[in-house]
């Protein structure tokens, strides 16, 4: 019949290496967040955590639309057409701050692309798209601009 084939046992060394696989979050509803001029710039999950294109954690999301970086400071609202909206001349820092949440996996899989975006609505001169003028509020962790090097 068939030969049988002895068992073969693999050492540490005979191991082919890869990097770590990133999580995928399956069965979360997925939010794409889009900036007025319709590029896909972020993505919201159903646990209101906010992941860019590159699945790294920009921030998250409270229950009444306040959006916040990693870092806990305020950034905009969550518009009903999934912008990411704040008023011009509101005060950047604006004493509004809150505790970031425990981060979640630093990256996640994201589809490589994502629907097409709505048509939405004008925005005001006072009120500004903040994924399209001030992109650098919502930064991942590991590039935050107050973080100080390791051999200050």
């Amino acid at each position: 019949m068939g030969q049988s084939v002895p068992n073969a046992t693999l050492t540490a060394q005979n191991q082919p290496t890869r990097a770590p696989a990133r999580p995928i979050i399956r069965g979360m509803r997925q939010f794409p967040i889009y900036t007025s001029r319709g590029r896909w710039a972020a993505t919201l999950l159903a646990n209101g955590h906010l992941y860019n294109e590159r699945g790294e954690w920009i921030g998250w999301v409270e229950r009444d639309g306040r959006v916040f970086s990693v870092t806990g400071q305020y950034v905009g609202e969550l518009s009903r057409d999934f912008r990411i909206l704040r008023k011009r001349a509101l005060d950047s820092v604006n004493g509004v701050r809150h505790t970031p949440p425990k981060p979640p996996a630093q990256r996640i899989t994201l589809p490589a692309s994502m629907p097409l975006p709505p048509l939405f609505a004008e925005i005001g001169f006072d009120t500004i798209d903040v994924l399209d003028e001030w992109p650098e509020l919502l930064h991942p962790l590991d590039a935050d601009p107050a973080a100080r090097d390791m051999g200050e």
